[in-house]
């Protein structure tokens, strides 16, 4: 952080200051204004330790500190570490999705807007299922006179297990 704006700011407030009191006043400050320097600097470090102290007392377990790089100061800020996650229970494996072993399968390509994919990729994900099985399950249910399945069906024939709305 550079402090030269700052030294500037007091000096030229001592200036004005002493254009009131004459040419006398302005040649004292004017030599005033060089020793005083180095003391409006160790102020303004002492400024701002002082606020890092306040600042790390708010925010602990974090810290802030300030630091002298040459001649200007450098804060180092030290980030509270985030509180340790309770770890997920695991989700129980899902049951594999069973489609008549008698189907043949055959590919096709399907485009989709953005939305409609995101919304499809996050019921698919809901579901612990792929996106292709959660679309030949959605297929399959919005066809005329198909079985709606909730559960694994036992059996042969046109089982299958599922869910449709």
């Amino acid at each position: 952080m550079d402090l030269m704006p700052y030294v500037e700011l007091v000096r030229r407030e001592l200036a004005i200051a002493a254009e009131a009191g004459g040419d006398e006043a302005r040649a004292l400050a004017e030599r005033l204004t060089a020793p005083l320097e180095s003391a409006i600097r160790l102020t303004l470090m002492e400024a701002l330790a002082a606020a890092g102290a306040e600042i790390t007392r708010e925010m602990a377990p974090g810290s802030v500190w300030v630091r002298l790089n040459g001649r200007d100061p450098d804060f180092v800020v030290t980030l509270p570490s985030p509180p340790a996650a309770p770890s997920p229970e695991p989700e129980p494996e899902p049951e594999p999705m069973v489609i008549d072993e008698k189907s043949a399968t055959a590919r096709i390509n399907l485009r989709l807007p953005e939305e409609t994919k995101a919304r499809v990729e996050e019921a698919a994900a809901r579901e612990h299922v792929s996106v292709n099985s959660w679309l030949v399950h959605a297929a399959t249910a919005a066809l005329p006179g198909q079985r709606k399945s909730t559960g694994r069906t036992h059996g042969g024939g046109d089982s299958f297990q599922g869910w449709a709305r």
